[in-house]
């Protein structure tokens, strides 16, 4: 772990655990070493803090690469957080940028790290749980690491969407990981691709208990992906 990481895990991370004291089921499934991908639904900002917390290792995960380039002393201050926390820039702009992204955490995964990942691209405004883009399983071939999927419920009720802050000490937050998936018997063939992304979604269906639509998730720009 990065030293800020550390400070983070051992700060916010407690205030996560002790504040919402979340049910969590199936952590023996994450390795103690090696790379691996944590896929999970998404459902309130709070997602990426809680899977943070429980986890006993460093998760990297994506920001808006903006956050990297702010102006001024703040804007020194905000990507040397982010670089600190081992975070991984992404670009809206779709196409290639997005894929990029992608390819920026092919070697934190070869190097034995943990990258978090929201398939469906974005938070679930209903509930429901989305169609999966297909980024995940391009990224488990490419980084040859297992997929661990995550189901989140509850978190809604702590970060509803809009809300800047946490609720505090509201919701029944449950945290379940299941099996790690080995995609390494398959073809690394785009065609591939979407019947990994839609296994890896079933999974995540199964322990989050949410009601699956078939449907993208609604977002303002797409990302290039099936």
């Amino acid at each position: 772990m990065t030293p800020l990481y550390v400070v983070g895990k051992y700060t916010l991370g407690s205030f996560m655990r002790l504040g919402w004291r979340p049910k969590i089921s199936g952590l023996e499934n994450v390795p103690e070493a090696g790379g691996a991908i944590l896929a999970a639904n998404h459902l309130s900002v709070a997602d990426e803090l809680f899977l943070g917390a429980v986890v006993e290792r460093q998760v990297h995960f994506w920001a808006k690469a903006d956050y990297f380039h702010l102006p001024g002393v703040k804007g020194a201050f905000v990507g040397s957080v982010m670089r600190g926390l081992g975070t991984i820039p992404v670009y809206r702009e779709g196409g290639r940028a997005a894929l990029h992204a992608l390819d920026a955490a092919i070697p934190v995964l070869r190097s034995g790290e943990l990258v978090g990942i929201f398939p469906e691209g974005t938070r679930s405004t209903d509930g429901k749980l989305h169609r999966g883009r297909t980024g995940v399983a391009r990224l488990a071939m490419e980084a040859e690491v297992p997929v661990i999927p995550v189901g989140f419920i509850g978190t809604e009720a702590v970060q509803p969407i809009g809300a800047r802050f946490p609720r505090l000490f509201r919701g029944d937050v449950s945290i379940n990981f299941g099996k790690p998936m080995d995609f390494s018997d398959r073809p690394n063939e785009r065609s591939v691709m979407r019947g990994i992304t839609d296994d890896i979604m079933a999974e995540i269906q199964k322990l989050s208990g949410q009601v699956y639509t078939g449907r993208y998730a609604p977002r303002k720009k797409a990302d290039g992906e099936d």
